[in-house]
């Protein structure tokens, strides 16, 4: 057992001193691999960053441990045959039911409703086209995680007597009433003038589209101003994700009964979760990374193959010591093993390397972009067994080619 530590410990050492007295050699040679496993890091760092970026925006947008009860919604794409099914099956949910979920469901922490439309706003002549007009409960400043810049949100008596208050979005504030607050002054919505409450924390954009281009009003007033027939969406959240499964079914359950569904019948709502657009992210960053990873992985393919070249030039230029050392009693194994180590040691510092470039691009990228990216163990792992499994594989040939050879035709090419 000695013997054989003292042999991997004498190879390793041999083939360290080998990097190291030709290092810029190994360097040139490793840039490949350098390249190549900050490529799978970084690229698996941005796939992260994505995912986290979008999860939290969503986050901002709907609250966390959240879902809604709707007529027709979904995550995914609908077939135009299952969109054409719902459409014929599915009614709309009415505000007498939401009042009847709000009352009997036990295990949400809390149910808010509300009716969404778009209008133009218009004051002493200066327009604002396509605002988005919300509808809402007092609940649903929880339920969506509301953070305000100034003011409060809607309250439950302003509810009750459809009061002309609006909370305004940092767009619409910063449209109207740039200088000051806005809070107490007027704006007007299809001529029905509304005392400004609140002012929401400005939230940027998501994907494309502005977060603070809108206005929040009691849904007892939206439903006068627009002349809505009751159909609104129900949204509830659960402060203890434990509960969340049971919340929905228990929603779902409430809906169903209210609604006199038979258990063969399929439900005639919609029910659309956070969880499920987190799952499909996953889907999404997953199919990216199965297309992208394999192509960077290239990059190390190449590096391997040069790695290979420098270790055949390795073999041919220590012909002799092969061949002193086969004389002395070296077996085929182990010239074997010597440079296998040799090539593998290349690797994993070309491998170690590029770790650190990997996360000095990812620090630069997050400073830059302004987009938290996270370098997962996953693909250090990743990056690691690949990069010394290519530099094992790369010196097979030439450590197969040193063990081959015959010690007195090495001695002589000394």
């Amino acid at each position: 057992m000695r013997d054989v530590y003292s042999f991997y410990t004498d190879a390793f050492i041999i083939a360290l001193k080998s990097i190291l007295e030709h290092k810029l050699r190994a360097f040139l040679t490793l840039i490949g691999i350098i390249i190549g496993v900050a490529a799978v890091v970084v690229v698996g760092a941005s796939i992260s960053g994505l995912k986290t970026y979008v999860i939290d925006r969503v986050s901002k947008v709907l609250g966390s441990e959240h879902f809604m009860v709707t007529r027709m919604a979904s995550t995914g794409r609908m077939s135009d045959e299952e969109y054409e099914k719902k459409n014929r099956r599915n009614k709309r949910v009415t505000w007498r039911e939401f009042q009847y979920i709000r009352e009997n469901c036990q295990t949400c922490s809390y149910v808010g409703a509300q009716a969404g439309d778009n209008a133009d706003l218009d004051m002493n002549g200066v327009e604002m086209p396509s605002v988005s007009i919300r509808g809402v409960t007092p609940e649903m400043a929880e339920i969506e995680d509301k953070e305000l810049e100034e003011g409060r949100f809607i309250t439950v008596d302003e509810l009750n007597r459809a009061a002309s208050v609006a909370v305004i979005g940092a767009d619409v504030r910063d449209k109207y009433f740039p200088v000051g607050s806005a809070l107490g002054k007027e704006v007007k919505l299809r001529g029905v003038p509304l005392t400004v409450i609140g002012v929401e924390k400005a939230r940027g954009s998501f994907m494309g589209s502005p977060m603070d281009r809108l206005m929040y009003i009691p849904i007892t007033l939206h439903t006068q101003i627009f002349n809505r027939d009751g159909g609104i969406q129900v949204h509830a959240n659960t402060i203890d994700r434990e509960k969340f499964p049971d919340a929905m079914e228990e929603v779902t359950v409430l809906l169903r009964n209210y609604r006199k569904l038979t258990g063969s019948e399929e439900d005639t709502f919609s029910l659309v979760n956070t969880d499920e657009f987190n799952s499909q992210m996953d889907q999404f960053t997953g199919a990216i990374a199965a297309v992208v990873v394999p192509i960077t992985m290239i990059i190390l393919v190449v590096g391997g193959i040069v790695v290979m070249n420098i270790m055949l030039v390795s073999v041919t230029e220590r012909t002799f010591e092969v061949g002193l050392r086969k004389a002395l009693g070296a077996s085929r194994k182990q010239i074997l093993l010597q440079f296998l180590i040799e090539s593998a040691l290349l690797c994993i510092c070309g491998g170690l390397a590029g770790l650190v470039l990997a996360v000095g691009v990812v620090q630069l990228i997050t400073i830059l972009a302004g987009m938290t990216m996270t370098i997962t163990p996953g693909y250090i792992i990743l990056s690691i067994v690949v990069s010394s499994s290519i530099g094992i594989i790369a010196g097979l040939y030439p450590a197969w080619k040193a063990s081959k050879l015959d010690p007195i035709v090495a001695l002589t090419q000394a």
